[in-house]
């Protein structure tokens, strides 16, 4: 069971419990991002963040797009929700895996919180690209989610595992 990873819930030292909550606090932006995308969607058809990426690919704002090519538009919308339930579900996996097998240190759940990285840096380079306020904003993700992953290395990796 060994190569497994560490399955023991020992008391975490106070870095690693400090580092573990702010995991959970990522996960939880990647949970109300995503609602409140669903909530921009279902009201306007497009979430207030992503109207600068609009404007800047298409060249019109949303509004006047909803007004002169409207089918265009609901099919956008489409795409945002599928997109915002697609980040919702990758939210609670990412919570779920924290709160059980990562807080048991099972080395599986400590590589699988790489895998929302893909996530982030294509949010960064699509949507990030077109929006500077965007771009600085889900820097905090794609820079804080591995410095606090690596801080739990050890925990995960040494033969004698730290608390």
């Amino acid at each position: 069971m060994h190569s497994m990873g560490r399955s023991d819930t020992a008391p975490l030292s106070r870095g690693l419990l400090a580092a573990w909550v702010l995991l959970l606090l990522i996960g939880a932006f990647y949970i109300f991002a995503p609602v409140s995308d669903l909530i921009a969607d279902a009201r306007t058809g497009l979430p207030s963040d992503h109207t600068g990426t609009f404007a800047d690919v298409t060249g019109t704002s949303w509004d006047t797009a909803k007004q002169s090519t409207p089918g265009v538009t609901k099919y956008v919308t489409v795409l945002e929700v599928a997109y915002a339930v697609h980040e919702l579900v990758f939210g609670i996996l990412f919570i779920i895996i924290l709160a059980i097998p990562f807080r048991r240190r099972q080395r599986w759940a400590w590589w699988a919180c790489w895998a929302v990285m893909l996530a982030n840096i294509t949010y960064s380079l699509t949507f990030g690209r077109h929006d500077a306020t965007i771009l600085y904003r889900s820097l905090i993700a794609d820079i804080a989610l591995p410095v606090l992953l690596l801080i739990h290395i050890l925990a995960f990796f040494m033969r004698t595992a730290l608390p």
